[in-house]
């Protein structure tokens, strides 16, 4: 009876290691995002995310918003958008004033951002967004698209997106959220403004984000199709449900 000991032993270690992989596996699977092909938008989208989203600006030239929220393909709809309002200290998006208001009128979520421009002060740039964009409760809050460093040291353009966030904050009362790709993140910002909801851009990921920090919105792919939109357009989802959604939403 001795001799059989080792053998149970061994049942005993491999049972173990089959649970360990099973389970790790049923993890990787469920927190992994289903990619799913729609012909209709023209792309794939991962549908474990329950809220879907766009953003635009005056490059999707003339949009029918009331088009753009009937959409629905399966249960997948455009739940919110954001809208580019201002670009450096003194450019004002042509379509921000047009779309702002209609996408209100058709019933959808809207948020409005700022083209980050390295070169300009972050003062004047914050002050060009604050005279354009008036946010009503319901709204996303204020977003700061930080796409470019320049020839900037990486601590100006810290000080620089920084004063915009906190002029920002102060006029809004609401925390902005920073709009990066995720390689930019990592390189320029990482470290420095984690404190702040994350709109991370990462393409054609078939996996979360490439960001080692919690993010809200993830814009994964740029050349969707919807209704209403004669031009290709930026897909997003929200990392949450409805209840974190509204939460963020400005009161």
């Amino acid at each position: 009876m001795a001799k059989k000991k080792p053998k149970v032993a061994a049942k005993l270690v491999l049972f173990i290691v089959l649970m360990l992989t099973l389970t790790a596996g049923v993890f990787y699977y469920v927190g992994k995002p289903k990619f799913v092909h729609y012909n209709d938008f023209g792309i794939d989208i991962p549908v474990n995310y329950s809220i879907h989203g766009i953003d635009v600006s005056r490059y999707q030239s003339s949009i029918n918003w009331e088009d753009v929220r009937t959409m629905q393909i399966e249960n997948i709809s455009i739940g919110f958008c954001f809208i580019k309002a201002t670009e450096g200290s003194d450019d004002v998006d042509g379509r921000f004033k047009r779309n702002w208001r209609s996408a209100k009128e058709a019933g959808i979520i809207r948020g409005a951002y700022h083209f980050f421009n390295p070169y300009r002060g972050g003062k004047a740039q914050a002050q060009n967004f604050i005279s354009e964009v008036k946010l009503q409760a319901g709204d996303m809050p204020p977003v700061l698209d930080v796409e470019q460093a320049g020839i900037l040291s990486k601590e100006l353009l810290q000080q620089r997106v920084g004063e915009w966030l906190t002029l920002v904050e102060q006029k809004y009362k609401v925390k902005p959220i920073i709009y990066a790709g995720a390689d930019f993140y990592a390189k320029y910002l990482a470290g420095k403004f984690d404190d702040y909801p994350l709109w991370v851009a990462h393409y054609l990921a078939r996996n979360k984000p490439r960001v080692k920090r919690n993010w809200i919105f993830w814009q994964h792919n740029e050349a969707g199709h919807v209704n209403g939109i004669n031009a290709y357009v930026d897909f997003n989802v929200f990392n949450g449900d409805s209840a974190d959604f509204q939460q963020l939403l400005v009161k």
